[in-house]
């Protein structure tokens, strides 16, 4: 996971308005504590309404508007695999729905460079 894909995640957990510890973040993101302290610092510094301290937690006070998805790579693997599952299906009904999902996530994804085969 890059800095930035980290960064996210983060943002993504503070969204709930709800009070998370950094041992809580570190866990979920697999990094260390002191990780998720330099993070909450540097998100800050950029001017996250993030409130909080080391020891206590972290809230976002404000939301915070983002990308309305961001997938990571192997996100992305994985819609890609389930698609061509749910495009094979038997039922009519999902497979042209997958088929149409497909298409729409097509038209506004970049092509995966490490995969040939279309979505």
């Amino acid at each position: 996971m890059t800095r930035n894909e980290r960064f996210e995640q983060i943002l993504m957990l503070l969204r709930d308005g709800e009070l998370i510890r950094a041992r809580d973040v570190a866990a979920r993101l697999g990094v260390s504590e002191r990780t998720i302290w330099r993070d909450m610092a540097t998100l800050v510094d950029y001017g996250v309404p993030i409130e909080g301290e080391r020891g206590v937690g972290y809230i976002l006070r404000r939301p915070v508007a983002l990308p309305p998805l961001v997938l990571t790579h192997d996100e992305m693997a994985a819609l890609r695999h389930l698609l061509r599952l749910a495009e094979a299906h038997v039922d009519t009904r999902i497979g042209s729905g997958a088929r149409s999902l497909a298409a729409k996530i097509r038209a506004v994804m970049p092509p995966d460079p490490e995969d040939d085969a279309p979505i």
